[in-house]
């Protein structure tokens, strides 16, 4: 029997992008990587191609999408970093080994030897999310407006107003809600 997964949420930002493994946190939450092989899966999506996970790795990962949640959400509404979260953090890049290239179009791209194994794509992860925890970037941090999600996303429109993590999921989600709620209040003209 073939189980199938729920898909990736993928964004421009690395970090965030990868907090998006788990969504719809104050919901019914969706784990998008309940297995080592999903998170092989999200690697290589997310040009960090990695051979094989355990579980042990799995749960290493995980720890560290939570404390980037956590670090990235207290940025978003301005409270101070948590520190253990900010440990988990700076542990993860620590560990990692990986090599920042150029690409031809004049942008930077982690590069991961042969032998990379999780923890050095987890320290990609993790040296991206310190580069938007400490501001190294042209946007804000922000939370999605959806009740059920509120997930942390990178904001990098020219307003810095944006709402929804992502227009497709919880932006639509939130318009089709309105727009019910205000067909029920309007039923229109009586017949």
């Amino acid at each position: 029997m073939r189980v199938v997964f729920p898909e990736f949420r993928l964004g421009k930002v690395l970090s965030t992008s990868f907090t998006g493994t788990l969504s719809e946190r104050f919901g019914e939450p969706v784990e998008r990587i309940p297995v080592p092989r999903r998170l092989v899966d999200w690697l290589t999506v997310s040009g960090l191609a990695v051979d094989s996970c355990t579980d042990a790795q799995l749960d290493v990962a995980r720890e560290l999408r939570e404390a980037i949640h956590l670090a990235a959400t207290a940025a978003a509404t301005g409270e101070a970093l948590p520190p253990s979260a900010v440990r988990v953090i700076n542990d993860r890049s620590a560990q990692g080994r990986a090599t920042a290239v150029l690409t031809p179009e004049g942008e930077r791209r982690w590069q991961l030897g042969a032998d990379s194994q999780v923890e050095d794509a987890l320290g990609v992860i993790a040296a991206d999310a310190i580069s938007v925890l400490a501001g190294e970037r042209d946007g804000t941090l922000a939370l999605c407006a959806s009740p059920t999600c509120r997930a942390a996303f990178f904001d990098t429109s020219r307003s810095r107003t944006r709402r929804w993590c992502e227009m497709n999921t919880c932006g639509n989600r939130e318009k089709k809600a309105r727009f019910h709620a205000n067909q029920r209040r309007d039923p229109g003209p009586a017949k």
